[in-house]
Formats: structure tokens, sequence, C-alpha cells
């Protein structure tokens, strides 16, 4: 009978759900190659080809795609045998930007609760501001936000994210009327970057729709009544940049960063595979 290696099948799990050897290796810890090796083995033990790789893209192969659900349940049935005689159990209070978190939030909880069934994850979504004020009240272990400015140093950069006034591919803008405007509640830095830009640039603005996180703001801009200031990476995937047709300034590209005091090393953990689980949904 074949023996598996659980180590090797959990880096095949991350790789197909992260679509990336180096976000796979972040969340794991190791190397790249140390990925590889263990994929590379992993095929020759099973005789099969799981990952088609090119220099862009990582994908599963036929094979791989039926492989991937069992390999989920022997991952998680290995980490049930590990807790089998009582696994301490562990909270863990995450707050995140409202403008860095969209519709991949079941694949970051996937990812957390992966690295650490014993995790209790306790997660905030709100403004970046409301965030850092709640990590430095102690309310919070780790913060999620956008660097609106160098008043915050430090923090571990987990990418740039680029903005862009996004809207609908038909969206129409009379000339001569105020650009119809959805934003994000008050306080908000993102909606605050955005009218300053277009104050500047003397353009006619009027707020049409306010919404309750990027979910209800991308639900605005694919209905086409209004336009938005969002990172293209949690836009809605049916958004455009409107920026250039309708003349609209340039929005200045922010950092995400963690910021975290946190030494326990699952907590850390638990942060690393979070990190790698955003980082991949750049686009």
């Amino acid at each position: 009978m074949k023996e598996l290696d659980p180590g090797a099948v959990q880096a095949f799990v991350l790789v197909a759900e992260l679509k990336s050897f180096t976000r796979a290796a972040e969340a794991l810890g190791t190397t790249q190659s140390a990925v590889s090796l263990k994929i590379r083995r992993l095929e020759q033990e099973l005789g099969r080809r799981l990952l088609e790789r090119t220099p862009r893209l990582v994908r599963l192969s036929p094979d791989g795609a039926l492989f991937l659900e069992p390999a989920r349940s022997l991952v998680a049935a290995h980490q049930a045998a590990l807790g089998a005689f009582g696994l301490e159990r562990r909270r863990l209070v995450v707050g995140i930007s409202h403008h860095v978190i969209g519709a991949e939030l079941p694949l970051l909880l996937r990812r957390m609760s992966g690295a650490d069934p014993g995790l209790v994850i306790e997660m905030h979504v709100a403004a970046s501001r409301e965030v850092i004020e709640g990590l430095d009240g102690g309310a919070l272990d780790a913060a999620i936000v956008l660097r609106h400015d160098a008043g915050r140093r430090g923090g571990d950069v987990v990418l740039r994210e680029a903005f862009g006034w996004m809207g609908a591919p038909d969206f129409e803008h009379r000339p001569g009327e105020p650009l119809r405007l959805a934003t994000q509640a008050e306080p908000c830095g993102v909606r605050r970057m955005a009218v300053s830009a277009l104050d500047e640039a003397g353009i006619a603005w009027t707020e049409v729709f306010v919404g309750g996180g990027v979910a209800t703001i991308g639900a605005a801009v694919s209905a086409g009544v209004a336009v938005a200031a969002l990172g293209r990476r949690v836009a809605p995937a049916d958004a455009v940049d409107l920026g250039p047709r309708l003349g609209l300034p340039a929005l200045p590209s922010l950092d995400v960063v963690i910021h975290s005091s946190l030494t326990d090393p699952r907590a850390r953990a638990s942060l690393r595979a979070l990190a790698a689980a955003i980082r991949a949904t750049a686009r």
C-alpha cells in the first residue's frame, strides 16, 4: 500500500487553493523550492501529474482536480488525529479594514482554519482607523489595514493595493452633472482620499450611495448606480476603471499592512497563512 506524506498533501492543497507555489511557501513558513520538492515527490508516489505549471500560472491537472477533495479530507483527518488527545483552543481576534477584504473571505477563513484547527477566529471588519484603535486598546490581537499616511510606522507589508475609479462598463455620466459616488460611511480614509482628489481637480461630485463595506459598495457599482474608489483587487469582477474615460484624477496605491505584537508561534503561523491568502487574491 502506498503511503502519502501528509505534509506533501498539505502543500499540494495550499498550492491548489492559492494558485501559487510562492504563496503556499509563505503560508507554510518554508521556501518555494521545498514546496516544489514535496509536490514533485507526491506526484512520483501517485504516478500522476497533479499540477500544470507555466511561468505565470499554476493550475490543477485533470488528475489534480480529482485528487483535491480527497487531499483536503486527508489533511483534515491528519489534523484531527494530532488533536485526538485534546487540542488547546486558541482565540485569535483580528481586525480587518473594510477596503482590504472582498469576496475572497471564505478562502481566507479556510486558510486560517486549515493552519490551526484548534484556532477560534474572531474577526472584526471596520474602517482602518477603528481597527488600529482596537489594536492599541488591547481589543485586537492583530490589525490588517491600509496605510494612508506615515503616521503609523512598522508592520509587515502584505501587498501594494492599486486603487481606481471603479464602475460598471455601461455607467452613464452626463457632462456638467456632478459625479455620482458610492462611498464608505465615515470615518473612512479611502473616502477622504477620493473626495480630496476630486476637490483638488475641481470635479463636482455627489454621494448617491453610502455602503457598509466593500460588498455593498461593489453592488452599487455593478448596478451602475455610481462610481467608487476601490482597490482593483476587491472590486467586482465586472467593474472597470472609469478614471481615464471620465477624466478623473489618478488615485494613489496604498500598502496593506499587518500590525501585531504576537509572539505565540501558533498565532504567528495563522497570521502568516492569512497574509499569504490575501496576497493570492491580487490580480
